[in-house]
This record gives structure tokens, C-alpha cells and sequence, in this order.
């Protein structure tokens, strides 16, 4: 390559990678992988080394991006952030061990491994052991203050715990923690349906989610998602000395009770950094949240000094660790072709299409559909039946089909039609405005009254086991169930004899066709029970029940713990405030004379603006004492409040509280127990136990103070296992939790 063409190949991609970047960093939607990323920055980087001329200070490769948005104020960083080298290759994972060996005149280095969270980079702050400030990371220097949105972080503690012994750290004076702000596998599904539920294209992945939702203006709006919170790096520290390698500042963070990797490695040399990455690989996989590689470190810190940082004394910046990089496992594909497009009609009556694909192993796991999202998304990939097709399944619930291979296209694949009625009752769809999805706009659509069904009886909601699925199906099909109420008229008699299935088409030795299998008559019974068990359930399970557009768990116990009882709730007082407060924030940001997005036509306008604007933040510092001074009510987002108020002034909203007025069902709000039998207490259930539903037993232990995780690990007080427990009982024996089963749970709880 000549000089000329290098020049030229680097000023591409300078602005190339720099979009990417801000697409990346600032709206959290990038159009691109982290691979093909880090294939532009690599390639940019070893031109620029090839042709040392053509170096400037403003190349992304001496930057590390900038995260920082419009709308939230600044805070620099007391140590700066830096960013980490990146590889995809063992080879030059350990060309980095043997940098830092001949550096430090010794090959038997002691690192660490640590999984490497997607998600969103994050400095914590805590002065004399209160958390006082969250920052983003920003340029390095300085980054966006999201304090507020940071504190709703379920497990991230307002105040440090003190140590208990004299051997561990003292609580430091000052100390940034820095750490990655993350989304679950579970909740980013949860948040996806809601998503299409609405109309609206579903979020990429849980990192872009998380970071999306950390910059959130509105703290409530982000506090209706479940973000999480894991904290591993240090940045400034008073005293300095305090802990003097990676192990022991990991050990101190456990000791302080802030939420830390649940696994680390302590390798020496390359081969044993190399087992414990390839060790990681294989039990990421069954881990509930996006891992995308591992983080290796000096665990020494006075190591890590002698190393120092890429950038000192070129740019006078720290951009990198020499003594740290990221190995970033390729992102998992495969080859397949594309059968069929099917499309399933959800409970708010979104068409999605889906990929039927010829199976292909992806992940450990065998992958015969894929999503396709919506029309517009197989327009743009132009996916056709019969294409070859790649899929991926990088911190997806469900694979999605990346791309399709051009060059494979055979001469009869045509392009997709997208069916013009819907396909179960033959209503005409439609494309409601400003949304992505297409709907069947009939609400007695079997397929969505079916859905409806199916997800009052999960055991998040109703919990009304064996009615979900092909039971609920076969009520709507046979008329059996026309509303949720109808549930409450069921007979005994004819649910048992509900055919559970399709007839095989085998024949009796009488030469008659074999019937379906009937529910039967304890299957029935149980049902029925559990249908009259909901009866007494609490005021949040029955909101839920609603199927309030942008209303999840944790919103619905909120609302539930604000107003006390349905009547309150039906004509809530509160609700109306947060919408009205969010509304003037709003529109103080539109008119605000320093807006940059909306800025003033000339000076009238600006000093109209000014006025404007003061006067909303009179009006909004009023509202905003109005809600502070109503416990909780800080906690319900302005959209999941609009969408109530909606509710229950439709018709279908009356209807719905006439109806359990009707079946005498008053729900109210049982208040948790503070300082209960079980408070501190961390519990996973497995199993099934002998009496109690795994809801009901999540119900008894929350009363009483306690917490239900998803996840064993080492903070996890007991596992209840009850029978056919799986791979989370082998993991509280591996790692010496206390089991218990059902008995155990109920003395624990005094019962």
C-alpha cells in the first residue's frame, strides 16, 4: 500500500470508527457488532503504526469515547477511566504475558480472570462509606452524573458495611469503584415484550438496554427497569495503600457488602491464564446475564505500576493498562437454512414472524427458530424462504438470523410477502401510527384471548398451574372461556373431560379413531383450586392481571404499595402528578434557551424561553414536593401512570373491576414485613415443593423480610429444594449453601 493510499484508508476509517463509536457510547444503537468494530479499530491502529506520519492526537485510537449525553450534569473522575485492549486471538494473549514478563524480569506472574459483564461502564463513589455520586465513564476525565437512576439499582448499597474482624480493610475516607451497570437475560426478555406488545421495534440486546436505560432523565422511568449493578476496578483511594492486589480488593468489596463477581481465577503464567479463559467459556453459558469475554490483570498492584499505561508520555493521557487486556470471545454463529416464515399472534395481537430453520447446533444447543422481529426488519435483511441464512446468539433469549449469505440465494427464492389478515381469525391487520408492528385489531382473536390466558396463569401473576399452554387453548377453541371471569364459571365435570391434545389419528381395535387425552378429573380439580386461590390474592397480582401496557412486576407492586386497595388505585390521585410533572419536564427541555437540539430563532424567542422556563421550574419544584412527600410514589415511571390512568378510564378498565366486584374480590396490598423473621436473608427455590407453589413460597419468604434470587451463589443464605431440583441444588452443595426443603423453610419462618 502506498503512502497516498494509506493516508486515504486511515481517514476513512478515523470517521467510520469514530460514528460507530458515538453510536455505540452516546445512544446505546449500534449499527454494527463488537467484532466488525474491533476489526475497524484494529485495522486503523497497525496503519497507523505502519505510517507513523500520518498520526494525529485526535485519532480514535488515542481517545477512548465519550459517553456523555445532553441533559445530565458533569463530574470528573478523581482517577481517570481508561478503556482496555482488546484480542480475539490466544496468540497474542500470551505475546501480552510475555511483554510483561521480560519487563519485569520474571515469567511465573500472578494474574487474574474475571468474566467480562456487557454492559455499561460505571464509577461509584462513597466518602466516609456513603454513596455520594455515580458517574459514566465518560471521555476518561469527566463522564455524565447519574446518581439519581444509579441509586434505584436493587443490591447496590446506600452506605458500606463495616468489616468485622480487624484483618479485613477499614472502611476507606474516599473511594471510586468502578464497575459495569447490566441487564439480566430475564428481565431484557420481560422488557422486550412489553416492547412489541406497544408496537414498537424490540431492543437489540441487554447491553444496549442497560445503557440506554442508565440515561434515562426520569429516575423513576429507569427504576421500572431492573438494572443491576457489579463492581470490580479501583480508581482513587484514601488511604492508597489499602489493599495492595486484585484479590484483595475483591475480598474487600465482599467485606463492604457491594455486589462483586461471583467467580474470579488466579492463574500464574500463560498456560494458566489460557485454562481458566477456556474454563470461563464453558460456564458462561449458564450464566443469567451477557458475559462477551475475559478480563485479565496483574494482580499485583505495585506490578501494575511498573507497568504503567499505554499513552504516558506520548499523549500525556492514560489511554490503556499495560498490565491488563480484554480476550473477547468471537461471537457464536452458524450456517442454516431458512425453511419457513411463520407468524404467531401475541396477546395484544402483534404479528411476529419467526424463522423455521433446518437445525443447526449454536451456543451447546440445538436451534430450529430464530425471531425475525417484524415486517420492516425482514424487508431490510430482504430474508426469504429457502435463503441461507447466518444466525447468532449473542445475549439473545431466542437466536436472531444476523444476515443473509447473498451468494447462496438460489434462482426460486422470492421475496416475503407479509400476510395482509391475520392468520388465526382472518381480520385485515393493520400498522397502527408511529408503530413498527402489525396488529390484528380484533380483540376476540382466539390467538390473543388465548395469550391472555396463558399469561394469567403464570406463576408471576395468577399463578393458576396447568391452565397455560395447550389447556388454555383448548378452552378458547372450544368456547369454554370467552374473558378472564369465565375462569371462575368453570365446571368440574366438563374440564375434566377437555381433550389436552390432537388425536393421533391411531385407531382403536374397534376401528375407531383414538380420542385426544382428556384433562381429567384431578388435573381439573387442581385448577379449579388453584382458580379459587386467586381469590385472595394481594392488589399487585391482580394489576397484573390487567395487562396494563408498561406495567411489570416490580411496577405493579409500586402501584400497589401506593394506593392500598383497588377503589383508591381506579381513581388515583397521585397518578395524574406524575404525569403532569413529567409533561413540564419535558417541555422545560424542549424550551430551554440552552437547548442545542431545539435552540431559540433570535433573541425574542430566547428572553420569551427565559421567562418560560422559570416558570416551569417553580411549577415542577412544586410537584416534585408533592411526590417526595407521598412514600413510594417516586418509584412509578410517567409513561406505566399514563397507561393506568388510560385503563381505567376505558370501558374495558370499568368492565374489569365491575367483574371482580361481581365475585366479591376486593384485593388489597399485604405490606411486607420489616425487620421479619428472615430480613438480610437471600433464598432460591428449586424443585417442586409438596404444598407450596413456588409464588407462594416466594410470597412467604418476601413477607417476612427475605429475598428471592434467581441465581445461587456464595451471598445466597439457603436454597429450598423440593423434588426434580436441578442444577441449582448441585450448585448450592458445590459452593456449601445450606439446603433446605419445605419443613425447613416453614420453621425458619415461625410457622
Amino acid at each position: 500500500m502506498s503512502p497516498a493510499e494509506a493516508q486515504a484508508r486511515i481517514l476513512q476509517l478515523r470517521a467510520e470508527v469514530a460514528r460507530h463509536e458515538a453510536l455505540y457510547r452516546k445512544e446505546a444503537k449500534p449499527e454494527i457488532s463488537d467484532f466488525e468494530f474491533d476489526a475497524l479499530a484494529r485495522e486503523l491502529a497497525d496503519l497507523e503504526r505502519a505510517f507513523p506520519e500520518f498520526q494525529t492526537a485526535d485519532s480514535p485510537t488515542q481517545q477512548i469515547g465519550d459517553d456523555r449525553t445532553e441533559g445530565f450534569a458533569r463530574a470528573k473522575h478523581r482517577q481517570a477511566m481508561t478503556t482496555l485492549d482488546n484480542t480475539y486471538d490466544e496468540g497474542e494473549l500470551r505475546d501480552f504475558h510475555a511483554r510483561l514478563a521480560k519487563l519485569l524480569g520474571r515469567d511465573d506472574l500472578a494474574y487474574t480472570v474475571e468474566p467480562k459483564i456487557d454492559g455499561a461502564s460505571i464509577s461509584v463513589t462513597y466518602e466516609r462509606g456513603r454513596l455520594v455520586r455515580a458517574v459514566t465513564r465518560g471521555d476518561g476525565e469527566e463522564g455524565d452524573d447519574v446518581t439519581p437512576n444509579v441509586r434505584l439499582i436493587r443490591g447496590l448499597p446506600a452506605t458500606l458495611r463495616p468489616p468485622e474482624d480487624l484483618t479485613s480493610p477499614p472502611i476507606p475516607e474516599l473511594v471510586e469503584i468502578r464497575g459495569e451497570v447490566f441487564m439480566r437475560f430475564e428481565e431484557f426478555a420481560r422488557l422486550n415484550r412489553l416492547q412489541e406488545e406497544a408496537g414498537l421495534a424490540p431492543y437489540a440486546n441487554p447491553r444496549n438496554l442497560a445503557a440506554g436505560s442508565l440515561k434515562l432523565l426520569d429516575p423513576a422511568a429507569a427504576g421500572n427497569r431492573q438494572l443491576e449493578i457489579v463492581l470490580y476496578g479501583i480508581g482513587a483511594c484514601e488511604p492508597a495503600d489499602l489493599v495492595r492486589s486484585q484479590v484483595e480488593w475483591h475480598a474487600a468489596l465482599k467485606v463492604w457488602g457491594l455486589p462483586g463477581l461471583e467467580k474470579i481465577w488466579r492463574p500464574t503464567g500463560a498456560d494458566a491464564v489460557w485454562a481458566a479463559i477456556r474454563e470461563l467459556d464453558t460456564l458462561r453459558a449458564g450464566l443469567p446475564y451477557a458475559t462477551d469475554g475475559a478480563v485479565v490483570k496483574l494482580d499485583d498492584f505495585g506490578a501494575q505500576q511498573t507497568a504503567g499505561f499505554r499513552g504516558e508520555g506520548q499523549s500525556g493521557r492514560k489511554l490503556s493498562p499495560r498490565w491488563a487486556c480484554a480476550y473477547k470471545f468471537a461471537p457464536e454463529q452458524a450456517e442454516t437454512v431458512l425453511k419457513a416464515i411463520t407468524i404467531q399472534v401475541g396477546r395484544t395481537g402483534v404479528l411476529t414472524p419467526v424463522a423455521e430453520l433446518e437445525p443447526v447446533q449454536l451456543a451447546g444447543t440445538t436451534v430450529a427458530r430464530a425471531t425475525l422481529h417484524n415486517r420492516d426488519e425482514i424487508a431490510r435483511k430482504d430474508v426469504r424462504v429457502g435463503d441461507t441464512v447466518l444466525v447468532e446468539k449473542a445475549g439473545e433469549i431466542i437466536p436472531a438470523v444476523v444476515r443473509v449469505i447473498l451468494e447462496k440465494r438460489k434462482p426460486e427464492c422470492v421475496p416475503y410477502a407479509f400476510p395482509e389478515v391475520c392468520p388465526v381469525c382472518a381480520t385485515p391487520a393493520v400498522r397502527p401510527e408511529g408503530e413498527v408492528a402489525v396488529r390484528c385489531p380484533n380483540p376476540d382473536c382466539p390467538a390473543q384471548l388465548t395469550g391472555r390466558i396463558d399469561y394469567v396463569a403464570g406463576r408471576g401473576v395468577l399463578d393458576i398451574e396447568g391452565l397455560g399452554g395447550a389447556v388454555a387453548e383448548k378452552l378458547v377453541a372450544t368456547g369454554m372461556v370467552r374473558d378472564l371471569f369465565d375462569l371462575f364459571a368453570l365446571e368440574a365435570e366438563r374440564l375434566a373431560r377437555l381433550e389436552k391434545g390432537e388425536t393421533t389419528g391411531a385407531l382403536t381395535k374397534s376401528g375407531k379413531a383414538k380420542k385426544a387425552p382428556e384433562l381429567g378429573d384431578n388435573n381439573a380439580r387442581r385448577i379449579l383450586e388453584a382458580i379459587e386461590r386467586t381469590r385472595t390474592f394481594d392488589l399487585g397480582r391482580w394489576i397484573l392481571a390487567m395487562q396494563i401496557r408498561d406495567v411489570g412486576g416490580a411496577t405493579a407492586q409500586d402501584l400497589a404499595a401506593l394506593h392500598g386497595d383497588l377503589p383508591t388505585l381506579a381513581n388515583s390521585a397521585v397518578l395524574p402528578l406524575l404525569v403532569r410533572l413529567a409533561e413540564a419536564e419535558t417541555e422545560r427541555a424542549e424550551v430551554s434557551p440552552q437547548s442545542r437540539k431545539n435552540p431559540p430563532k433570535d433573541e425574542a424567542e430566547k428572553a420569551a424561553r427565559v421567562v418560560r422556563t422559570a416558570a416551569l421550574a417553580g411549577e415542577i419544584a412544586e410537584l416534585e414536593a408533592r411526590r417526595d412527600a407521598i412514600p413510594g410514589a417516586a418509584k412509578i415511571g410517567p409513561e406505566a401512570a399514563r397507561q393506568v390512568l388510560a385503563f381505567f378510564g376505558s370501558a374495558r378498565g370499568r368492565e374489569f373491576v365491575a367483574k371482580l366486584g361481581k365475585l366479591a374480590i376486593a384485593p388489597t396490598w399485604t405490606k411486607v414485613v420489616v425487620g421479619g423473621a428472615l430480613t438480610g436473608k437471600t433464598f432460591v427455590l428449586t424443585g417442586t415443593l409438596p404444598t407450596l407453589s413456588r409464588e407462594a413460597a416466594k410470597a412467604k419468604i418476601e413477607a417476612a423480610g427475605g429475598k428471592v434470587s434467581g441465581s445461587v451463589s456464595a451471598k445466597t443464605s439457603y436454597v429450598v429444594a423440593g423434588e426434580e431440583a436441578g442444577s441449582k441444588l448441585d450448585k448450592a452443595r458445590e459452593l456449601g449453601v445450606p439446603v433446605l426443603d419445605e419443613a425447613g423453610l416453614v420453621a425458619l419462618l415461625g410457622e
